[in-house]
């Protein structure tokens, strides 16, 4: 079991200084991490030192590069020094902390581990479709922003950063903003809408009403690296959509934000 002086130790994504955390993977299991209420300590990572720290860690890749198929190494992983292991994978740090820490608040209840595995992937999917809306404000570390920058276009097949940034300037953004707030509220295929799924719940802003679970803090993590990235007026914007669901959802998650014991702004 974890203790003060044996805690599991979490690798996450530093922001530029002040350090803090920002990165939507990480902050899923950051918010785990607190909903759990196990102990633990974090160790920071710059983002151009990502892959060979999960390298050093022994933990494998977490998929291939879309765009040149080579491995792709980012980050969360946890080591728990109490059991040895090392796990690498938000999702899989989930079903980890459920399973060793079961007396603690459950993140996954049982019967929902296949939905709540499509869930991730289907807010994945909206939010990183979206992400060209973050990369002005994307808080780079000033040393090392140049070498982030150049791996970011390496990883979305263009030539340089400004045409990244051109995607989402002028008339552009208005549309990925209105794509973005359709995504959020639309009905896919066999799911539900996204919000339609949370507004179901009179009893509070969660999947399951008043108790927060994995669900929650999956929405909760991109809802904090936009927070981060968004300028002010459209988080705010955000926050208001579907009559304010967004924004009481992080609002309700705010205990979890915990970031080294202090609070994240």
């Amino acid at each position: 079991m974890t203790s003060p002086s044996n805690p599991i130790v979490f690798y996450d994504i530093a922001s530029a200084p002040p350090v803090t955390t920002f990165a939507p993977n990480p902050w899923k299991t950051r918010l785990a991490l607190n909903f759990k209420k196990v102990h633990y300590k974090t160790s920071w990572t710059d983002l151009t030192e990502v892959a060979t720290v999960r390298k050093s860690l022994g933990a494998l890749p977490c998929r291939k590069h879309w765009v040149d198929n080579t491995d792709f190494y980012t980050l969360p992983v946890i080591t728990d020094p109490s059991t040895g292991a090392i796990v690498g994978d938000s999702f899989d740090i989930a079903i980890y902390l459920d399973k060793i820490y079961p007396n603690n608040p459950t993140l996954i209840p049982p019967g929902t581990l296949g939905l709540l595995k499509v869930l991730n992937s289907y807010v994945d999917r909206i939010f990183t479709s979206h992400v060209a809306l973050t990369m002005r404000h994307f808080p780079f570390n000033p040393e090392t922003a140049h070498l982030s920058k150049k791996e970011f276009c390496r990883r979305a097949g263009m030539d340089n950063f400004e045409d990244m940034l051109k995607i989402a300037e002028g008339e552009n953004r208005q549309k990925l903003l209105a794509s973005f707030q359709k995504a959020l509220s639309e009905e896919p295929f066999e799911l539900h809408g996204l919000s339609r799924a949370f507004l179901k719940q009179d009893e509070g802003p969660f999947l399951n009403g008043k108790e927060p679970m994995y669900g929650d803090l999956i929405l909760g993590a991109w809802l904090q690296m936009y927070r981060k990235c968004l300028p002010k007026e459209e988080w705010e914007m955000l926050r208001s959509w579907n009559d304010g669901l967004w924004g009481r959802l992080s609002d309700a998650l705010e205990e979890y934000k915990l970031v080294d014991g202090g609070r994240d702004g």
